[in-house]
């Protein structure tokens, strides 16, 4: 034990973190062990560098920025059938598996727990987790198969994410056989001196790596391998938040499929110019999304010969992957981008500090920085009202709120 102690000592002295300790001695003999697997996990390499790159200026590499080509749902036609029979083959044949990624807490909606577990006022008093399993079971049954359902949690509410599931009964699924719980990574915190901060509970504060973090999560935890136990071949990656996912589509399946891609997404269209939203694109040749603060005005306005906005599809966390595409893109960690957020921690001299404002560097990737890494996507348009109802602030907001969420549902099922 002292020999460990004294290998994390020199580590932490070598990169100015001998903090870390300083409450060490007060803790119990659990938290002591947790903390220090904790410091032996950090790559502090990794930190030093993310923490540099705050104080450089962004600078925007030159990209050629291009339109990317989309299909239409409900202009396809007859390709319709054509796509839909397609999809419809390798569903039936268990290809297939639902990923939902639920790390958040259902905090900015005033609720205390996971957001997954949230009710959006239906008179039903369904979960979202609850909508979502409905959907998932609904399908299967059309199709003559259980989709196998994967849920990324975070640390913070893996516990009490599987208990519910347990209180619910699985919703109908069994535990380790078709459903399957996995926790996303994480990053310390960084105050801004670049040191790593320590929480109330006496261990390291951590933060939740963003849903880049979904690719090395389902390599790292071997989901990847039991879905190929299982026979899968697709994986459709969506968020819990979003109470109209359509996570089984035999349409964007077929395509995919036909068109020889590993990756598809769906779009809906902007509702104006200057919606706040990602929007796909290609970029220096490559499937991507680019940030609504990275397109200028005159983009964002620029339409085609029919009227359409040129750069008008935007990315709503709705993506279906090869499974060879997610074991590829999860063998390394994508492009950290920082955020400054407010984070309560303890002192050097074991005093809990309430900030007023943003004191700290959390970490984390986005999902579509890996797109760049595929030859090409197949984006098909969709309907926002059939497929984009997502619950992300309080009703006070008056859009993406539950309220907001909770009439589209209604609507769509004729509620």
């Amino acid at each position: 034990m002292e020999d460990r102690l004294e290998t994390i000592k020199w580590t932490l002295k070598k990169y100015n973190q001998e903090h870390l300790l300083n409450q060490y001695d007060n803790l119990p003999d659990n938290k002591k062990e947790e903390l220090l697997n904790q410091i032996e996990n950090i790559d502090f390499e990794l930190i030093k560098s993310l923490y540099e790159n705050t104080k450089k200026e962004l600078k925007t590499q030159e990209a050629k920025i291009e339109p990317i080509e989309y299909l239409d749902k409900y202009k396809l036609n007859d390709m319709y059938k054509y796509y839909e029979e397609i999809g419809k083959k390798a569903i039936k044949e268990g290809k297939l598996a639902a990923v939902t990624m639920a790390g958040g807490q259902g905090t900015r909606l005033g609720h205390n727990g996971p957001k997954g577990t949230y009710d959006i006022g239906l008179y039903t008093h369904k979960s979202l987790f609850e909508l979502l399993s409905d959907s998932l079971k609904e399908e299967g049954k059309k199709y003559g198969v259980i989709i196998p359902w994967f849920i990324m949690t975070s640390r913070e509410n893996n516990s009490a994410t599987i208990e519910f599931f347990e209180k619910n009964r699985f919703f109908g699924y069994e535990k380790n056989k078709n459903i399957f719980f996995f926790v996303q990574g994480e990053l310390p915190m960084v105050d801004t001196e670049g040191k790593i901060l320590i929480g109330e509970d006496g261990l390291i504060k951590l933060a939740a790596d963003g849903h880049g973090g979904i690719y090395e999560s389902l390599v790292k935890n071997k989901m990847t391998d039991k879905m190929r136990e299982l026979g899968i071949e697709w994986v459709f990656i969506g968020g819990v938040d979003n109470c109209l996912v359509k996570m089984v589509d035999p349409v964007l399946m077929g395509i995919a499929i036909d068109k020889n891609v590993t990756a598809a997404g769906k779009s809906v269209v902007k509702a104006n110019p200057k919606e706040k939203v990602g929007v796909f694109c290609k970029k220096n040749g490559k499937p991507s999304v680019i940030e609504y603060t990275e397109i200028s005005e005159e983009m964002a306005e620029a339409t085609d010969e029919n009227g359409e906005l040129l750069y008008g599809e935007s990315h709503i966390l709705c993506n279906l992957f090869n499974i060879s595409a997610i074991e590829r893109m999860g063998k390394e960690s994508l492009p950290y981008h920082s955020a400054f957020k407010k984070a309560t921690y303890i002192d050097a001299d074991g005093k809990k500090v309430v900030p007023d404002g943003p004191n700290a560097y959390k970490f984390e990737a986005f999902l579509f920085d890996a797109f760049g890494e595929l030859d090409d996507m197949a984006i098909l348009r969709v309907k926002r009202e059939e497929e984009f109802a997502p619950v992300k602030n309080a009703d006070s907001a008056g859009v993406d709120c539950p309220s907001t969420a909770r009439e589209l549902y209604m609507k769509y099922y004729n509620l």
